[in-house]
């Protein structure tokens, strides 16, 4: 979800290996960009995001937001696992939602819980709460978006329709559209996934089993 807007990453637990979100969003970005042949002058037109900003950001010393990823995500075309890059244990795999760090949105907080790979498909698993009676716009980003009410009603608006959901919903969309979230009557817990092909990754890794450089 998201664009450029307000917010800062949350005092929560560190990331995966004890990074950061901005520690792993700095490493992550340069290299994306770079490995796009992308000057910071090119990534700020395209991101909509502030030259001195995307400086920052790369240099471990910005505040990443929802927004700022999801533009990232959205003009780099790639992943959000691409930026903020998570471990990918096997095995027994259990996550604390108290040690997993925030970040913080206009409208919405994350809590990025486990990226999952399998065949041609990633899926990046987050906690998503929104904030009551705020909205959270997105002008769309790269991949498929899914999200399953828990506890609240969501009203959901994706390039001009829209659905209201209760707990057990489910919705499914295009993320390149432009869409919104909105908690009408109070906190939403709902859980996030965004489905993308193994072929917008990036870059390989050996760590992960499966990983594809970039279709040419």
């Amino acid at each position: 979800m998201g664009e450029v807007g307000r917010g800062d990453v949350g005092a929560g637990g560190a990331g995966a290996a004890g990074e950061s979100v901005r520690d792993m969003l700095a490493a992550n970005l340069r290299r994306a960009r770079t490995g796009l042949g992308l000057s910071l002058s090119e990534l700020s037109r395209r991101s909509k995001i502030g030259k001195a900003t995307l400086s920052q950001l790369e240099a471990g010393t910005g505040n990443p937001t929802i927004e700022t990823v999801f533009s990232l995500s959205r003009a780099l075309e790639i992943p959000i696992s691409d930026l903020l890059d998570q471990s990918r244990p096997a095995g027994l795999t259990v996550v604390r939602a108290a040690g997993v760090e925030v970040l913080r949105g206009a409208g919405v907080d994350l809590r990025p819980l486990r990226g999952i790979e399998t065949g041609d498909a990633i899926f990046e698993v987050y906690d998503q709460r929104v904030r009551a009676g705020a909205t959270q716009d997105s002008l769309g980003h790269v991949g498929m978006e899914h999200t399953i009410v828990q506890v609240g009603r969501l009203r959901v608006r994706v390039d001009g329709r829209e659905v209201e959901l209760g707990p057990g919903d489910y919705v499914g969309f295009d993320a390149r559209l432009p869409h919104r979230y909105t908690a009408p009557d109070g906190p939403v817990h709902s859980v996030l996934l965004l489905q993308y092909r193994t072929d917008q990754r990036l870059h390989a890794d050996p760590a992960r089993p499966g990983c594809l450089e970039p279709a040419r």
